[in-house]
């Protein structure tokens, strides 16, 4: 009687799988709009250039938008989110980022904006323990507390930077849908449009460092420092 053989196949990695799925899982969460951090309140100046008429329809938005991006507050931002998210573990690292986001904001609503949502951030994603939370600044900005938990959950840099990008340009996106207004179809077009740069900005960005910072989207600085100053307000910056 012959000898029976049987080929055994490879068990796949289930834990490998789950991992890269709850990493999934929270970083949609943590860069959904219903993320309760109080983005939907800020204008990050967008409100000023509004009301000034430098932003009155799609098309301008969108150039708007897109400046900021590459050259503007979303770029900075997305690097220093990078920058934590590689550096998750080191307390000191975090702290010194926190620091150079904080310096970097020239406009005072700006700065509030930052860590207003930053400790937003933090404590709602508490609901997700991880000793992180111990390692991170008192004073945090949202980026440096956006990217540094997403680190801690590995999430890689590329994908909390694409997040991160996506999730800024929502957010400007939903203030001029509520302004100019320009509409949700128009809105969600200018986001499909952009899809592309924020990709390949992901890409770059998260392996930056703090030599790529710099920033020469001066309208952007100069609208959100002349916010305070306007005679009706909706956004807090």
């Amino acid at each position: 009687m012959g000898m029976i053989t049987a080929t055994i196949m490879p068990i796949p990695s289930t834990i490998t799988t789950m991992t890269d799925g709850l990493a999934l899982q929270r970083l949609l969460i943590w860069a959904s709009p219903a993320f309760p951090v109080g983005t939907f309140a800020y204008s990050g100046g967008l409100e000023t250039a509004i009301a000034e008429g430098a932003v009155r329809d799609a098309e301008a938005m969108r150039d708007w938008l897109e400046g900021n991006l590459q050259s503007g507050a979303g770029r900075n931002d997305a690097i220093l989110a990078a920058l934590a998210c590689r550096a998750h573990d080191d307390a000191a690292r975090l702290s010194d980022l926190a620091d150079l986001c904080l310096a970097l904001t020239p406009a005072r609503q700006r700065h509030e904006e930052l860590l207003v949502t930053g400790h937003a951030f933090i404590q709602a994603a508490k609901a997700w323990s991880d000793p992180v939370h111990e390692r991170l600044p008192a004073a945090c900005p949202y980026p440096i507390a956006f990217g540094a938990i997403a680190g801690a959950a590995s999430i890689n840099a590329v994908n909390a930077a694409l997040a991160f990008l996506t999730a800024y340009a929502q957010a400007q996106v939903s203030v001029a849908v509520r302004l100019i207004p320009i509409g949700q179809t128009s809105g969600l077009a200018i986001l499909a449009a952009l899809e592309p740069l924020i990709a390949d900005l992901a890409k770059t960005l998260a392996d930056a460092d703090e030599n790529d910072l710099g920033a020469i989207a001066y309208a952007t600085d100069i609208a959100a420092m002349n916010h305070e100053t306007l005679t009706t307000r909706i956004f807090r910056s």
